[in-house]
């Protein structure tokens, strides 16, 4: 399944840092807000062994309202849904509960929050969780 992502940093360099520096493999998972509440996104990765010291699998990182990069646990991110709408890229998503994204004639908003839609309200629609580092369709939770 293809779902277009809008990452924050360059992906791959924080891949290969944190694969060499822990010595096991990270992936990107998404960018996306870390929990319900949350007003900004963080570009979450993913580690199939727990951290040896903080025992969390999945790591968000992103910048504050200082602007200073920030790393936080994401382990929370597998109870999350993420609506997605059918746009000419793959599947996109709202990262946080204020990214209004226009998606092909429609439009998704509301991050993990909520789901919003706009424009063509009948554009295809999926939910989505974050399983071990993978997305998975699940169905009627929106």
């Amino acid at each position: 399944m293809n779902i277009a992502h809008h990452p924050i940093f360059t992906t791959k360099t924080i891949v290969e840092y944190y694969s060499n520096k822990d010595g096991v493999p990270v992936k990107y998972v998404c960018t996306s807000a870390p929990n319900k509440e949350a007003t900004y996104a963080a570009d979450i990765f993913y580690r199939e062994t727990p951290h040896p010291e903080f025992g969390n699998r999945y790591f968000g990182i992103y910048k504050n309202m200082d602007n200073k990069l920030m790393i936080t646990n994401c382990d929370g991110i597998e109870d999350l849904t993420f609506g997605m709408l059918e746009g000419m890229h793959g599947w996109e998503y709202s990262q946080h509960r204020w990214d209004f994204r226009y998606v092909g004639s429609g439009a998704i908003d509301g991050g993990r929050a909520y789901i919003k839609l706009a424009g063509d309200i009948h554009a295809p629609l999926k939910t989505m969780k974050v399983k071990d580092g993978i997305f998975e369709e699940v169905a009627d939770e929106v």
